[in-house]
């Protein structure tokens, strides 16, 4: 309990609440290409958030920015309110108040666990310094290793390590640069809670940068999204999967497989038939595209069914059914272990009950009926793309 009151005290100054992390207009480039643009971003101190997209979209070189490694072109970084970076400002690594957990833990070979810990901590007085490091590596749980060397730990154990000697200076906020990836998949999942308890308990302020999907979805109390440079969605985990904001978000965060369809008068058909009704948009004919997620898709036997299985795919407590329907279009279907149609079955395809999938209009959702979408006359099921003229109204990332 000390040690929240102690770092919430110190992210949030004198009892007034300032985010831990603020990025505003934050644009970074290497030559003509584009690292970063328009960043805009605050976390809450305490809160723990998750940072994910393909390789090359600017997940590092937002943590570099914010660590200090490297110079913005555009835009204001601050951390626990203070301003560490602009373009006239700039502020060495060392006093920015962040911590950095590398991938590959940088530990320091030549020193003792304690000695590793305690590295950070130099304008500290002796009693002190002892202190805090017994402090931390009881919270770690590795008091009883405080004397080995790095060589002699498990990637686990230096992982805590890692983690104690960026909290030792009592950071404002935690960069974790995808620091599971090099564990065995086995010992992955246990470190991880082992670290999202810690941050927790320690009311630390962390940003977890991440390949995994499954990973961002159960870490971050928010997830970050991010691609081309730029962030596509941030919101909390739910609404990252269940609502994506944009057409790459939705097939980014999961597998998700889409399909032309028209809402006419409320009601969203496609080339399986009923999705759903659509609430608000009575007056509206417009075509959109579905996203539907495997969990999302219904399979039931249908000797006059169009559709045929094409593959199946066993993983264990569920089976992965691809469906080819019959404009040759294939959806994805997730059943469980014990039911299996075989390759050339010919299956009806329906929506689950109770799904409200996700409407596109060309790469962005809509939760409201788009502009000028009102339309007379006849509403053929269309073949092609999202109409030309649309004008959606987006969802808020």
């Amino acid at each position: 309990m000390k040690v929240q009151m102690e770092n919430a005290l110190a992210a949030s100054g004198a009892g007034v609440a300032v985010p831990a992390l603020g990025l505003a207009g934050v644009g970074k480039h290497y030559g003509t290409a584009r690292g970063v643009a328009d960043l805009d971003l605050s976390i809450a101190a305490g809160e723990l958030v998750t940072l994910i997209g393909p390789s090359g979209c600017g997940k590092s070189t937002t943590l570099r920015l914010v660590a200090g490694l490297e110079r913005p072109d555009a835009g204001t970084i601050s951390v626990a309110g203070s301003v560490v970076a602009d373009t006239r400002h700039f502020v060495n690594p060392e006093r920015r108040r962040v911590g950095l957990v590398f991938q590959d833990h940088a530990l320091f070979p030549h020193l003792t666990v304690a000695r590793n810990v305690e590295f950070g901590l130099d304008r500290l007085p002796r009693g002190e310094r002892r202190a805090r490091v017994g402090e931390l590596l009881d919270l770690v749980q590795l008091a009883h290793l405080r004397d080995r060397y790095p060589h002699e730990l498990s990637g686990g154990e230096q992982q805590r390590v890692a983690l104690a000697r960026a909290l030792a200076p009592r950071p404002a906020v935690v960069l974790l640069d995808e620091p599971f990836s090099s564990l065995d998949e086995s010992l992955r999942a246990q470190v991880r809670r082992d670290t999202v308890a810690t941050l927790r308990e320690t009311a630390t302020t962390g940003v977890l940068v991440t390949h995994d999907q499954t990973e961002a979805l159960s870490v971050g109390t928010r997830v970050i999204v991010m691609n081309n440079g730029v962030i596509e969605q941030a919101d909390i985990p739910e609404k990252v999967f269940e609502r994506p904001a944009t057409r790459f978000v939705a097939s980014f965060m999961g597998d998700a497989d889409f399909l032309p369809a028209r809402v006419h008068r409320a009601l969203l058909t496609c080339e399986i038939g009923i999705v759903s009704t659509v609430p608000g948009w009575a007056d509206s004919d417009v075509d959109v595209d579905v996203v539907l997620r495997p969990h999302e898709v219904a399979l039931r036997p249908a000797a006059d069914a169009t559709a045929r299985v094409s593959s199946v795919e066993y993983h264990g407590a569920f089976v992965l059914h691809h469906v080819q329907l019959a404009s040759g279009r294939t959806l994805r279907s997730w059943q469980p272990h014990n039911v299996r149609y075989p390759v050339g079955a010919t299956v009806a395809v329906t929506v689950a009950p109770g799904t409200s999938p996700t409407l596109l209009v060309g790469d962005r959702a809509v939760t409201s009926p788009p502009a000028n979408s009102v339309r007379t006359g006849p509403s053929p099921m269309r073949k092609g793309g999202p109409s030309d003229d649309a004008d959606p109204t987006e969802v808020t990332r």
